[in-house]
């Protein structure tokens, strides 16, 4: 072989290794390079993965068990507060009749006959708030069991005690002795007798003594679901009352809406 012949044998042998050289560079580079968008899809891909976490609607709570109802009624809804802001109707409006007022609560229908000729107005104010809805979803926000002292409070559309339909009128129909017989319907009222009464009235599921010198109007009697009260009343009243026996009922009941309508004779 000639020295020619020799270097020419060197130079091809030096470009095969300088071409296999840029081939393993090139192909580090191309790792590399993959390697990079492989890394930088997979933080891309995480992101989204934890933005979809992120961004996925929480699922629906089981719905709660709905507690019993310590009466065995449905529960009530949750009272709407209605502020009235109303007039006080004429006591014509009772027409000295007698009255049917339909209470439809979440524990069933309690009937009343309301008399117009006994206590006009305060007939007259009960027609006018059931026409009005003023009742709807009220709580009866007091319960009395003790001796001497059983009946339902009901009437604030607030359950607070304190609402009232913006106005008053006075005692009508007060028994003389104090004592409210068993079915019994009347007013509660604030301490004034002129103009105490408004909305809120109560119903007497046992003899009830109230020794006030003015009284409280009776203005009906209850001729259905007096059964209703009496299983509200077996429950008790919840503690933190004003007594052991006076606070809001342990089994809630709420009046839904009323309906009046005359009775015929």
């Amino acid at each position: 072989m000639t020295k020619k012949q020799e270097r020419e044998r060197a130079r091809r042998r030096w470009e095969k290794q300088q071409k296999t050289l840029a081939l393993r560079a090139e192909r580090r580079e191309r790792t590399k390079r993959i390697a990079a968008i492989l890394g930088t899809g997979l933080v891309v891909a995480g992101l989204v993965a934890g933005l979809a976490v992120a961004l996925r609607p929480e699922p629906d709570p089981e719905p709660a068990a709905s507690q019993p109802h310590a009466a065995g009624c449905e529960q009530p809804p949750k009272p709407l507060g209605t502020a009235a802001k109303l007039e006080l109707p004429d006591k014509a409006t009772a027409k000295a009749a007698t009255w049917t007022a339909t209470l439809t609560t979440n524990c069933g229908d309690i009937v009343l006959d309301l008399d117009g000729a006994k206590a006009p107005q305060a007939v007259a104010s009960f027609i006018q708030l059931a026409k009005a809805d003023y009742w709807l979803n009220s709580p009866c926000q007091r319960l009395g069991v003790g001796d001497g002292f059983k009946l339902l409070q009901c009437g604030d559309p607030t359950g607070t005690g304190q609402g009232n339909p913006g106005y008053g009128f006075g005692v009508e129909n007060a028994p003389a002795g104090g004592t409210y017989p068993r079915g019994t319907v009347a007013m509660a009222r604030t301490q004034d007798p002129e103009k105490g009464n408004g909305g809120q009235f109560f119903l007497v599921n046992g003899e009830t003594k109230l020794p006030d010198a003015n009284g409280y109007t009776i203005f009906g009697t209850i001729t259905q679901g007096l059964d209703i009260v009496d299983k509200v009343a077996a429950a008790g009243v919840e503690p933190g009352g004003e007594s052991e026996t006076i606070g809001a009922p342990k089994a809630p009941i709420s009046i839904l809406r009323v309906a009046v309508t005359e009775k015929k004779a």
